[in-house]
């Protein structure tokens, strides 16, 4: 069995006999089928996993926690490869975390149908190296990649550290990982050819060719750009919740549906609602156009009901209109920062809560967007859109130093308010005494005002494209909107 034999050539465990006080974990093997990227049969898979959920802490595990990449960090390398005419390919690691070694002693029972190489009493498992189940897994591989990626000369980015960059100008490489998922950046082929060399010298690898398919997103590239969808995750929801037949939508959400936490009744089943809500929430990452809808619905989780899950279906059939739309880098672009952010002042019915909104380009690509509920009411609108301010700067603040570690300098930031009050306040340190309850996110905008970082730009606001991420719209500002932020569908039929 190849999973037995990856385990063997990776020396995971060494068969001896229980010591005296120990206790040993169970074990259990999973029997999946993988697909190709185009939904084709490709093989049965067949994985043995430790039971880590009877693990103990403190003896069979210290920390768990392990970086993957940030869908950000992902979004900005698609924007930047085809401005820099980067290639971008695809690796997989095989048995990925087979190769972490392990800092604790953990017993594990012997598989079932396993025979064991030593005869005696009471044998276990003794392992040496994670193995897939254990809470520490994910950890260990990615201390074992991130220490062999090192060697190699590349330096790891502190703002994501499943970012590594090595080289500068056109001998640049980057790598991200996501897991046992990597991707290879770069515009010179030798030197990528080079970096799959030495790595397939350390770890089994699976060169995937170009970036065409990767962790549900699709690709699509030309010499104008990348576009990027999430068309088959969309239509395999579509198919799993029966909305195939219905209907399309023209919107996502109708705007005079007014969704309120105690209105209707209770869902007789809420985990329906619930897995629903978590796939949409991942749809999100290609799909600004629904972040705000999906937000919306999310806030009623804890007490569903009908109504809730009606508007839920709409969106459905908003989807099955769109199911290919998706986020489009140009090459043409340019690397300059720019923040659109909004507020919706009181809200929500419930809470008088304030919703926040901001998007965030470099140049002409959109690699940053928020919808979210503000944790404190705020006192005016004036107050509620200088929160947002204050969320976008930070976000801003940490996309420059991620392009610092592309050895891309960004000077200057362009954020666009259509709330004037807020640009005086943020611009005029005069205004401070009268806004003591927001003063620490006055002086952190201030500061990065007088520092040349940020500029402040007024927008009118049928112009404001953070619009869609604090309230649902009418058709005409709707589509005008998802145009301005550069969504594409390639599947569409021009018009």
């Amino acid at each position: 069995m190849p999973c037995l034999q990856a385990i063997h050539s990776n020396n995971t465990w060494t068969v001896v006999s229980l010591p005296d006080g120990k206790h040993p974990i169970d074990c259990k093997w999973v029997y999946r089928i993988k697909y190709n990227a185009d939904g084709s049969f490709d093989r049965y898979k067949a994985r043995l996993v430790a039971k880590g959920f009877i693990q103990i802490e403190g003896i069979d595990y210290v920390d768990t926690f392990s970086p993957v990449a940030k869908m950000n960090s992902f979004k900005v390398l698609l924007a930047l490869a085809p401005v820099h005419g980067w290639h971008l390919l695809q690796l997989d690691v095989n048995n990925a975390f087979l190769n972490g070694s392990l800092d604790e002693v953990v017993y594990m029972r012997l598989p079932l149908g396993y025979t064991p190489p030593i005869q005696g009493q009471n044998l276990v498992c003794k392992l040496n190296k994670s193995i897939y189940g254990l809470k520490q897994a994910s950890r260990q591989w990615f201390a074992a990649f991130s220490s062999v990626v090192l060697q190699f000369g590349f330096t790891q980015s502190p703002f994501d550290h499943s970012l590594f960059v090595k080289g500068c100008g056109d001998n640049m490489v980057v790598l991200l990982v996501y897991v046992d998922d990597i991707i290879l950046a770069g515009k010179c082929l030798v030197n990528l050819a080079d970096v799959k060399t030495f790595l397939q010298q350390h770890f089994k690898l699976k060169d995937l060719g170009t970036l065409r398919y990767f962790l549900g997103f699709e690709f699509a590239r030309h010499s104008s750009g990348i576009s990027v969808s999430q068309r088959r995750y969309a239509l395999q929801l579509l198919e799993d919740t029966g909305s195939l037949a219905k209907k399309p939508a023209d919107l996502p959400m109708v705007p005079s549906h007014k969704l309120n936490a105690t209105e209707g009744d209770l869902l007789p089943d809420p985990q329906v609602y619930r897995r629903l809500i978590g796939r949409l929430m991942y749809l999100t990452h290609s799909r600004p156009d629904i972040a705000y809808d999906v937000h919306h619905l999310s806030q009623f989780v804890a007490s569903l009901r009908c109504p809730h899950l009606a508007v839920v279906h709409h969106l459905l059939a908003y989807i099955k209109r769109t199911p290919a739309l998706g986020l489009f880098f140009s090459s043409a672009s340019t690397l300059q920062l720019s923040d659109y952010v909004d507020a919706d002042y009181e809200a929500c019915p419930n809470t008088r809560r304030s919703v926040t909104g901001f998007c965030i380009f470099i140049g002409d690509n959109l690699v940053s967007w928020k919808a979210k509920k503000q944790q404190i009411v705020s006192r005016s609108s004036c107050e509620a859109e200088y929160r947002v301010m204050a969320a976008a700067v930070c976000e801003l603040v940490w996309l420059r130093s991620l392009l610092s570690s592309f050895q891309i300098e960004v000077s200057t930031a362009s954020l666009y308010c259509d709330n004037k009050s807020a640009i005086h306040l943020a611009s005029n340190q005069v205004f401070h005494e009268r806004t003591k309850h927001v003063e620490f996110d006055c002086h952190f905008i201030l500061d990065k005002v007088r520092d040349g970082f940020i500029k402040l730009f007024h927008v009118r606001s049928a112009n404001q494209l953070a619009d869609i991420f604090t309230k649902a719209l009418h058709s005409p500002a709707f589509n005008s909107l998802v145009l301005k932020m550069g969504l594409l569908n390639i599947h569409s039929s021009p018009s």
